[in-house]
């Protein structure tokens, strides 16, 4: 065997080279992240901090993505609502995800504004009903688990009061 390493058969330009992160790369990994489903621009970041050590391209890549509009925190906060109201979770477990995922006000009251499209009392007595039947809480004790259900899954008293 040779006693050659690595190191000895290139340059430190060499190794510079082959090891500088691409831009290009930095683009195809955001776009492979984005061809699944919608991202954040905070959630994009993490996950291509954790493959890519420079951030000043991964950001300029960011930028580029957002202003070709390939990435959209105002799409992303739509899809994402859309599905959790899908999967019975209420308004103020949302909100607080979205703003976990790095999304502004502003975008999240956009996406839910459409108050047509979400009838949040609706949601509340299925997710209710689909958990306790139909049957009304009697005890003190079922009520308080009931209400700390529907809290837990992000709905206001409001939402749910009638149905207990």
């Amino acid at each position: 065997m040779s006693d050659m390493h690595f190191n000895d058969a290139y340059s430190e330009e060499d190794v510079a080279t082959l090891t500088a992160i691409n831009p290009v790369d930095v683009r195809v990994a955001a776009m492979d992240l984005l061809a699944r489903r919608e991202h954040s621009r905070k959630e994009l970041k993490r996950k291509l901090s954790k493959r890519f050590d420079d951030e000043s391209i991964v950001d300029e890549q960011l930028d580029r993505l957002s202003d070709e509009n390939l990435q959209s925190d105002s799409r992303f906060a739509e899809s994402f609502v859309r599905q959790r109201y899908n999967r019975g979770y209420g308004p103020l477990r949302i909100r607080q995800e979205l703003l976990q995922r790095g999304i502004s006000d502003g975008d999240i009251q956009a996406a839910m504004a459409d108050e047509e499209d979400y009838d949040w009392c609706a949601s509340a007595a299925a997710v209710l009903s689909r958990k306790y039947g139909n049957l009304p809480a009697i005890e003190l004790k079922e009520k308080a688990r009931r209400t700390r259900f529907m809290q837990y899954r992000g709905f206001s008293a409001d939402h749910y009061r009638h149905c207990l």
